[in-house]
């Protein structure tokens, strides 16, 4: 458990930095690096999902996920950066929280479609989200990042996002299960493919652009 763990710590602490300083830059370094994931996530949906029905579908979801990817970052408005920082913050702490509180709080199990999800960790991925949620707003408010964001909108909008993310992460577990797959793919140690670390944000984005964004 302790070599798992520190596995994904590190992996995880290198990618968020990296992934937050190209985000908090933007411009082209940001579209590239965009396009760049979603190459990454299709092939991985075509290795595991070729010749099945839901094939074609699921890359045109990809596509519309990534697409408003793009457009909370780059074409709302002054407070994008602040919305785009918010929800990934949101489903990384989802993914922390649902990790550490079932492996050590454990207890029954959420779905057979995951066998590692518990009850504890789906709690668990709720809480810190909240919390880091209202950390992040504070920090935000401290460097100036531009918000219209109240405490009562966070709390709202920090719970959908996060069972969002968390069904985002069934689902994808679901296709992984109807293709055999432990992993989509290898490229993040400890983690296994793109989509196995972006399986809730996939489904968060565009959900997130239709409900606060258009």
């Amino acid at each position: 458990m302790k070599g798992e763990i520190t596995k994904r710590s590190i992996s995880s602490i290198i990618l968020i930095t990296f992934s937050f300083y190209i985000i908090i830059v933007g411009s082209y370094l940001f579209n590239l690096f965009i396009i760049i994931i979603a190459l990454i996530s299709l092939f991985e949906w075509h290795k595991m999902t070729f010749k099945n029905f839901y094939y074609f579908p699921g890359v045109i979801f990809i596509l519309i996920s990534f697409y408003s990817v793009y457009l909370i970052r780059n074409e709302f408005n002054e407070y994008s950066l602040f919305n785009f920082l918010l929800i990934l913050s949101i489903c990384i702490l989802t993914d922390i929280g649902g990790f550490l509180f079932g492996k050590v709080f454990k207890g029954p199990k959420l779905t057979k479609i995951s066998p590692n999800k518990t009850y504890s960790g789906a709690l668990g991925g709720l809480v810190l989200s909240l919390i880091g949620s209202i950390v992040f707003l504070n920090i935000s408010n401290y460097f100036y990042i531009k918000n219209d964001m109240t405490y009562n909108n966070l709390l709202i909008f920090s719970l959908t996002v996060s069972i969002i993310s968390q069904l985002g992460d069934l689902i994808i577990s679901f296709f992984k299960r109807l293709s055999n797959l432990k992993d989509t793919g290898n490229i993040i140690p400890g983690h296994g493919g793109i989509l196995d670390r972006i399986d809730g944000m996939i489904f968060v984005f565009p959900i997130s652009y239709f409900l606060n964004f258009v």
